[in-house]
């Protein structure tokens, strides 16, 4: 690849990685279903904010939403959400009903609680198909988070725009197949949790380059810089498995606004030492210490789903590889174009320095809007 193919492969990657996007928790569900012998019964967990934006609850646009205002859309509520869910039980059509809905909190805000009845013909079903599509038309990001009881035991899976449709044997439990689907959860929610990869890609970009009299340098070889990243993303990802790990299973609790203000203010923190350095050589020691935090922002995906303690270990170790998996493509994608250009003023000044400020700045209104509790961008 020629120099300039090399260079037009970097910027495009950088842009990528920089494209301004949502930092916050994904839009989620959570949606529970129990078979029983005649009927089966179900909650569904629907985000106000995310309802809000679809059908519009605030009514007098003030930006906060009333229980009076949510109260007097029941009804729409219900229609819009069974519109977007279906069910068969060996084949056949189920027919969903919603009773009384009531609010509950969650770490990321107030939600819609629908219970759920669920009217299947025959007995019990050995096979039940899900056909999800909430918000798939507003939100490719969105899923729901699926916990499927029948016969004693638990199944759970992720449903979205990426999975819509899916069969469930209700008479045997896969493990495997609920290791794949968190490990594929995994992997999706790197990628799309641009904190996360914006932090991760600070601490690489001054992979090949050392500071040297005052100014970056370019490293004579490859093998320096790969076991620079090794150490770097190896100290992330057993710190972040280890708070990961505490905060699912409940032994650590730290409050969620708190979580993401310091993973936004991790990412200013590494983004501004590739400006101007005052720790180099052991970034692995950075990438360490803010993994912890970041650990505690991996567990909001899974914490509220309330899993049984053997359906959330295979949870929390497939997603835990899932992650692992997404930060090794983007290491893989990222550390050859940068060795390749790392002697050009292009990385120097537009990549690495350019590009640490624009991370900074946008953590920096991150910061500001996690920690006062703020909306300042529009994305």
């Amino acid at each position: 690849m020629s120099r300039l193919g090399l260079t037009l492969a970097m910027l495009g990657l950088t842009l990528a990685l920089l494209e301004p996007a949502e930092a916050h928790k994904p839009s989620d569900s959570y949606l529970s279903i129990s078979v029983g012998e005649r009927d089966l019964i179900g909650q569904w967990d629907i985000a106000l904010r995310d309802l809000d934006f679809a059908i519009g609850l605030d009514a007098d646009g003030n930006g906060e939403i009333t229980w009076g205002e949510v109260r007097a859309r029941h009804g729409e509520i219900a229609a819009y959400a069974l519109a977007r869910l279906a069910l068969q039980a060996d084949g056949a059509a189920c027919r969903i009903e919603a009773g009384a809905q009531s609010i509950d909190e969650h770490t990321d805000g107030a939600y819609t609680v629908l219970p759920l009845t669920i009217h299947c013909a025959g007995a019990p079903p050995a096979h039940l198909g899900i056909d999800y599509r909430l918000f798939a038309d507003l939100d490719p990001q969105h899923r729901g988070l699926l916990k499927l009881q029948a016969l004693g035991q638990t199944r759970t899976a992720v449903l979205g725009p990426q999975a819509p449709t899916q069969t469930f044997e209700l008479e045997a439990v896969s493990r495997w197949a609920q290791f794949v689907d968190y490990a594929r959860e995994g992997v999706w929610h790197i990628w799309i949790g641009f904190d996360h990869v914006l932090f991760l890609l600070s601490l690489l970009l001054p992979s090949v380059l050392a500071w040297q009299a005052g100014r970056w340098q370019a490293v004579d070889w490859f093998k320096p810089a790969f076991w620079d990243v090794f150490r770097v993303v190896t100290a992330f990802t057993v710190a972040h498995s280890i708070t990961l790990s505490l905060a699912v299973l409940g032994v650590v609790n730290l409050p969620s606004r708190l979580v993401e203000s310091v993973i936004a203010a991790s990412i200013v923190v590494a983004a501004l030492n590739n400006v101007r350095p005052w720790v180099f050589g052991r970034l692995w020691m950075v990438a360490f210490g803010f993994g912890l935090v970041h650990g505690f922002g991996f567990a909001t995906v899974l914490a509220d789903l309330g899993l049984p303690r053997d359906a959330l270990a295979i949870a929390l170790v497939g997603f835990n590889v899932g992650v692992e998996l997404g930060q090794l493509a983007i290491v893989l994608l990222f550390l050859p174009l940068a060795f390749a250009l790392r002697r050009t003023g292009f990385y120097r000044r537009a990549v690495m320095t350019g590009g640490s400020l624009l991370i900074a700045a946008l953590a920096g209104v991150w910061l500001v809007e996690r920690a006062f509790d703020m909306k300042l961008l529009s994305f």
